[in-house]
């Protein structure tokens, strides 16, 4: 396998994932304050969103790119 039919294939597993998951999330920890050895911390949890039109233009992109790979063979 070269590294265009990787990259495509690649590309198309995350448009799949990013499609089928729409985002992800994950916690930081913040220091919110700090008095001498006292230390108070704050769990956050964000998420990050991923657009539908992300996903499936990595999608078209990895099949264009996978395509392109087996032509040139």
């Amino acid at each position: 396998m070269n590294a265009a039919r990787i990259t495509g294939i690649v590309l198309i597993v995350l448009g799949l994932a990013g499609f089928f998951t729409g985002g992800f999330s994950f916690t930081k920890d913040t220091t919110a304050a700090k008095l001498g050895p006292i230390q108070l911390t704050v769990k956050e949890k964000e998420s990050v969103n991923i657009p539908q039109w992300l996903s499936l233009g990595a999608i078209v992109l990895g099949a264009v790119v996978l395509v392109v790979g087996f032509k040139k063979s």
